[in-house]
């Protein structure tokens, strides 16, 4: 296995069931395919109001899930990342009950923030309005604090409560996480929702100087016991760049759009410019458990007069593309079509945003593996799913069309699907192929480009079509050389 196989994001019940039904799946059916997990949260509880994302207790695993000790197995066989969640906690969880019940005489209420908080002499409106919002609103919840009515700042839900990283009661709540999954095993860490730690009054509240202290910190923390650290920011793209530079990992936000950028429009050039600046050290992604990322290619509020990597007329386009792709099932999910909306995403599975076109999913599949990065693949992603407008349906919340939940009898049906099993082909020559460790190279025009990995005599190397959807993939095979197209794969050949 070369030294960045490709990892595999999940929830652990929406998969498998438990922890140990993960271990499993990896080592029998996708074995080889694998060299990391992203277990997305399985604290208790793993199923509150955002998936996990509002855990009551950030330093236990739910029971209905497994134990820290299958977590310990799960790490022996694969790097296994688990989230912080570093801007809130649960509305829920025992701190913040006591505080309800007893207000500025809880010993946790500096813990946790509220509007006086960050603006002790009072927020004037154009204060509010430039805090920037990942939905629509103010980040503000009316609760009553020991009998009093504060402004409790929720910058996700009124489930979600943000808590104050300039006191050492929230510090030592974060080193308590951090120090349960490392003795756990977990050698990587995602910082959820970072961005929106640094609040300060004068600012727009979003990846602040306070921001970088705060990241920097936990950085020394990972980095004290051996751990990795991902950082999760949504933005204009010059800021992935920058922040690249300070920790270990960013994800490729960028890559998304501009890869369904180049199938619809038949135009790769804006991904062809992303590749001359984007940062070597990328978690690349295609889909995850949220939406598809616009703001990522497009002009921002936080760069004012920087343009995007795609013109406003452009990124129209191929938001129209994706619902069109999708037979209106993504239009249903995302803006204000759906609850606990995100402004700047589009919820749909990436098989639908391509039109549910096999061939165009693989070669959008191959071009995440083959650019430099860790590639990480959705476990809807893997096998190639269609939108759950069901149940979407039943939770109206636009991200659940993304995350189906599914049964054996279902992976073991989706595991003989063609498509699926050439994907599978395409992780384990990703996870194995010594050339992923040398030199990679990229010649794009508008509709054709080359791609290839270089390491001494080892060769991968793609030539592909945009715009007829179609690739042909050579790799050498100890003294050998194998060539197969898009159609070799799904036919098995």
């Amino acid at each position: 296995m070369n030294s960045t196989p490709p990892q595999l994001i999940t929830y652990v019940d929406r998969l498998a069931g438990t922890v140990t039904g993960v271990r499993e799946l990896l080592d029998a059916p996708l074995a080889g395919m694998f060299g990391g997990i992203h277990l997305l949260p399985y604290f208790t509880p793993f199923d509150g109001v955002d998936a996990g994302f509002d855990p009551r207790d950030h330093t236990r695993i739910d029971p209905r899930l497994g134990t820290w000790d299958d977590v310990r197995a799960l790490s022996g066989d694969a790097v296994v990342m688990s989230d912080v969640i570093v801007n809130h906690v649960s509305a829920d969880s025992d701190a913040f009950q006591d505080v309800r019940r007893r207000g500025d005489a809880s010993p946790f209420a500096p813990m946790f923030l509220t509007l006086d908080a960050v603006f002790p002499d009072g927020a004037r409106e154009d204060d509010l309005a430039r805090i920037y919002r990942p939905r629509p609103g103010l980040p503000f919840t009316v609760m009553e604090l020991g009998g009093r009515k504060r402004l409790v700042w929720t910058t996700f839900t009124a489930d979600q409560v943000d808590i104050d990283l300039r006191t050492e009661l929230a510090w030592d709540y974060l080193v308590s996480v951090v120090d349960a999954l490392a003795a756990a095993g977990v050698t990587m860490l995602r910082l959820d929702a970072v961005g929106y730690t640094g609040k300060e009054a004068g600012t727009d509240c979003f990846m602040t100087a306070s921001t970088d202290r705060y990241t920097r910190r936990i950085l020394e923390l990972a980095h004290a016991r051996g751990m990795r650290v991902l950082l999760e920011v949504h933005g204009h793209f010059t800021q992935q760049i920058d922040i690249a530079q300070s920790v270990d990992y960013v994800y490729d936000f960028a890559l998304p759009p501009l890869v369904l950028h180049a199938l619809h429009a038949h135009d790769l050039r804006p991904l062809a410019l992303w590749l001359e600046v984007r940062p070597s050290n990328t978690i690349t992604v295609l889909d995850t458990h949220d939406g598809i990322g616009i703001v990522d290619v497009g002009e921002s509020d936080l760069k004012p007069g920087v343009p995007g990597l795609l013109a406003p007329a452009q990124i129209d386009a191929l938001v129209e593309a994706i619902h069109d792709a999708s037979g209106g099932t993504s239009r249903l999910a995302t803006g204000a079509a759906a609850s606990n909306l995100d402004l700047y995403q589009v919820n749909c599975t990436y098989y639908d945003a391509v039109g549910a076109d096999d061939r165009a999913y693989l070669l959008a599949r191959l071009l995440q593996l083959m650019v430099p990065g860790i590639p990480q693949v959705y476990y809807v992603g893997l096998f190639a799913g269609r939108n759950d407008v069901e149940l979407l349906h039943t939770t109206g919340v636009g991200r659940d069309v993304n995350r189906h939940h599914y049964t054996p009898d279902e992976i073991a049906a989706e595991l003989e699907r063609p498509v699926v099993r050439a994907l599978g082909e395409l992780l384990r020559l990703r996870a194995a192929h010594p050339a992923f460790d040398g030199t990679f190279a990229a010649d794009l025009d508008d509709t054709r480009g080359t791609m290839s990995w270089v390491h001494g005599a080892h060769r991968v190397a793609v030539e592909f079509d945009v715009a007829a959807r179609m690739f042909a993939l050579t790799a050498t095979d100890g003294d050998a050389v194998r060539r197969r197209s898009v159609d070799d794969l799904l036919a098995g050949a």
